[in-house]
């Protein structure tokens, strides 16, 4: 959609500015591209869902530099608990949440300390 606005100059000559409303989405566009092409990584956020005593997804891959957090679904408490200990939240109620940044390239494997057969997988790629 375009708009075309007007403003009368004090001589009667009229300045006509046009505004795209579609100039801001081509110029993030523009932007992304540029960013692809310099080898610019951008850091996304991405979810793990606990319910049903599960995690889903249960192997999430993500770029380094990504924030990752678990939001428990469930009607009970579960911990989300990296099994070297790299990270650690506490007891998460139902709708709590728990966030950890991956900034490293690996892969993290993790579970619930409470409920220990339950198991999930960070896989971070550079």
């Amino acid at each position: 959609m375009v708009n075309h606005m007007a403003k009368w100059s004090t001589n009667g000559i009229a300045a006509c500015m046009r505004y795209d409303h579609g100039l801001s989405a081509k110029l993030a566009t523009i932007a992304i591209v540029a960013g692809l092409a310099s080898g610019q990584a951008f850091a996304a956020d991405a979810q793990v869902k606990i319910a049903n005593f599960t995690f889903d997804p249960p192997t999430l891959t993500v770029n380094a530099g990504t924030t990752v957090t678990w939001v428990n679904a469930d009607d009970i408490p579960h911990l989300v608990s990296e099994k070297d200990g790299k990270f650690r939240s506490s007891a998460l109620d139902t709708n709590d949440k728990f966030s950890q940044t991956f900034s490293t390239a690996g892969t993290f494997e993790y579970f619930c300390a409470i409920h220990p057969h339950m198991t999930g997988k960070i896989v971070v790629t550079p």
